[in-house]
């Protein structure tokens, strides 16, 4: 690698951060400020920095974008779905960089209607993205949300779709979604606090008036609440959400009458969760109530919500957690994870005749996907695993048939899964715990340690990371690397009781997993020090912060995505988007002990002077949920304090947000970058 650029450094301003009679230093608290062209012009040299650096890698970006871009049908669509008497398709056109969403009217053979062309709507705008599309039951009108910049704040528009004027009504700094009452008028949707992005107010709308007289129905008053709202799949209901980590508490609205008031479903219990699906006379609740860890299925009429008339359906398993449930008029769906593994268990409503859908594999992933019919016995599914592509398939519930809808198109002549081998095998954590690791790589490897090896993870928020397939994975396996998925505490990858075990004051269960998962791939052969690397993103970037500070030995360079790395300094600041509804997640440093425990770990905090593996980092300016001040800060900080010659490079995209380049093709530029990256440092020149 190139070496004969000067990095940037950052200026430093010491800022005394007082907390529980504790003083810590921040030297760089100043890039704290979007508004300062002093900062601005520190993330362009950063840019700057890293174009110099990686110039000798441009050519082979190219080529590595084109390989993965050529992989990619360009004219796809989606598998069409039923709803109220259309079928509604999305749709890419060749060349273009956006989807289009269309319907036809009661027969796939019907006239296409162009609902919204995202690629002209886009026109003009670096970032554009079409959200919360909903509607009207009378099929003559949609809502739709669109963001211009990243931050997850949208305008919600009504398009009248008979004769396809965009309506007068507008209404602005909004989550994007909105629901429609039955009376085709009545539009529910939710604010955003201006300051803090938390969803925390539900509006009503009505058709032809302006935002400013549209009537509050609801205010989320406790700051560790986000707030939604949806509508039943049986149409008979509005629902108001109001959600913490730990808690759920719902109001309903019978449809037809919008300007009636609310009623909370089950006053909020702290530590008590449910969510809630109507069907028939009555409610089926899936909640954690008495200590049902890994939850259970129950029931109640719907005049009578109060969890005192709740009785149990499907109990609770201290092995098996119940993921979410679909209901059809003839049918339950039950999805479920045992052993790391989905399940997707069928219980006709008659009572007789339950049964799984069969998996053979050893390591997939099985999910039920647009299901909005209900009087269907047709169950829409999809499997893939990390060497079969992604199928949609229609199952029916009765004749046990299957359908496959669509098979995932991998274009460009050379993939046949049968040239890869996917595995499961168990790492054993420092404490004892088995932790399974999910991997894909070509046939022919050898287990000698010289394999190039991407091990990634999340770990956080109870997120499990499924073995997906990618096309573009294809990439780094085609050129001998192994990837592998480690499924650590934090995640719910093994149960609830696997995300408690990784959270709050046992977070570091999280970090210590990942370095054990990467022992375990070294001592086994996968890899060695010298060839593995490691990748995570937003709260999987502060696990890589964390892995590198414990154990930097390990990994020879590390991608770390919006990384969330100023944990202390972020949860201490009650202004910035998420914060307060992370309490349950991380702690809160108000309190002692919290404070404590996450400065042992946070990230910005623990750099010290050692030496680093080789590191990509990469941020969005106008990022809502972790702020492109903490890379930036993160960044400046290892400047100072790394040793040795690895490299380390800050990319900032200086129009797009948390989700980086809204386009399908800018994604995979950025992509491109961090391949390249990764392969440059293995001496892959092609």
């Amino acid at each position: 690698m190139s070496t004969n650029s000067t990095a940037p450094k950052a200026k430093i301003l010491p800022k005394k951060l007082k907390k529980h009679n504790e003083i810590r230093i921040d030297n760089y608290f100043w890039l704290n400020d979007r508004e300062n062209p002093e900062v601005i012009d520190y993330l362009n040299q950063e840019n700057a920095y890293y174009e110099t650096m990686t110039a000798h890698t441009k050519d082979f970006q190219k080529e590595l974008f084109e390989e993965m871009k050529g992989r990619i049908k360009e004219d796809d669509q989606s598998v069409p779905y039923l709803y109220n008497g259309y079928y509604y398709i999305t749709r890419f056109e060749k060349g273009q960089d956006y989807p289009i969403y269309s319907r036809k009217k009661g027969s796939l053979e019907a006239k296409e209607e162009i609902l919204f062309d995202c690629n002209e709507l886009a026109k003009g705008h670096a970032f554009f993205q079409l959200g919360g599309l909903s509607v009207s039951p009378d099929n003559r009108y949609a809502s739709f949300g669109v963001d211009t910049v990243g931050r997850r704040i949208y305008t919600i528009k009504i398009k009248n779709l008979e004769t396809n004027e965009i309506l007068p009504d507008v209404i602005e700094n909004v989550t994007g979604g909105s629901v429609w009452a039955n009376d085709n008028l009545t539009l529910f949707y939710t604010r955003q606090d201006k300051v803090t992005l938390r969803a925390d107010t539900v509006f009503k709308h009505k058709l032809g008036t302006l935002a400013t007289a549209d009537s509050l129905v609801f205010e989320e008053k406790d700051d560790t609440f986000n707030v939604s709202v949806g509508k039943e799949k049986s149409k008979k209901y509005i629902v108001i959400g109001s959600e913490s980590t730990l808690t759920t508490e719902y109001r309903i609205l019978p449809s037809d009458t919008p300007d009636g008031e609310f009623k909370v479903f089950q006053p909020r219990v702290r530590g008590l969760e449910y969510s809630i699906s109507h069907f028939g006379d009555s409610f089926y609740i899936l909640t954690n109530k008495d200590k049902a860890t890994n939850f259970k299925l129950m029931k109640t009429p719907e005049n009578a919500t109060e969890k005192k008339h709740w009785k149990e359906v499907i109990a609770h398993r201290e092995e098996v957690l119940i993921e979410d449930i679909e209901i059809f008029r003839n049918y339950l769906v039950v999805e479920e994870r045992s052993n790391g593994l989905n399940h997707i268990r069928i219980v006709p409503w008659s009572g007789e005749g339950e049964y799984y859908l069969p998996f053979g594999s050893e390591t997939y992933n099985a999910y039920t996907t647009t299901n909005v019919d209900f009087d269907t016995d047709i169950l829409r599914y999809s499997y893939q695993s990390l060497a079969t592509p992604s199928s949609v398939i229609d199952f029916n519930m009765k004749t046990k048939e299957k359908e496959i809808k669509k098979e995932q198109a991998v274009l460009g002549g050379q993939f046949d899964k049968n040239n890869y081998v996917e595995e499961r095998v168990w790492a054993t954590a420092q404490d004892g715990t088995k932790v399974p690791i999910s991997m894909v790589y070509r046939k022919e490897l050898k287990k000698d340690g010289t394999n190039p090896l991407l091990q990634y993870a999340y770990g956080s928020y109870g997120a499990t990371m499924e073995p997906y397939f990618s096309t573009t994975r294809l990439t780094l396996l085609d050129r001998g690397f192994i990837f592998a998925i480690a499924h650590i505490r934090g995640g719910e990858d093994l149960g609830r009781q696997w995300y408690e075990d990784g959270k709050l004051l046992k977070k570091k269960n999280t970090f210590t997993d990942f370095i054990d998962c990467s022992r375990f791939l070294i001592q086994e052969k996968y890899t060695s020090p010298a060839h593995l690397y490691a990748e995570g993103g937003s709260a999987g970037g502060l696990l890589m912060g964390a892995v590198i500070n414990m154990a930097p030995e390990l990994y020879h360079g590390v991608i770390a995505q919006v990384p969330f790395v100023d944990v202390v300094t972020t949860m201490l600041d009650d202004s910035i988007p998420l914060t307060t509804g992370e309490y349950d997640e991380w702690g809160n440093p108000n309190n002692k002990k919290y404070y404590d425990y996450m400065l042992s770990y946070s990230p910005y905090d623990n750099v010290r002077e050692q030496e680093y593996p080789n590191m990509y980092v990469s941020t969005g300016l106008h990022d809502s949920q972790v702020q492109y001040w903490e890379p930036a800060k993160w960044v400046a900080k290892l400047r100072t304090h790394k040793k040795g010659d690895a490299v380390l490079y800050l990319n900032t995209n200086m129009d797009a947000g948390h989700g980086g380049a809204s386009g399908r093709f800018e994604a995979i530029k950025e992509l491109a970058k961090e391949y390249a990256f990764l392969l440059d440092l293995e001496q892959i020149k092609k």
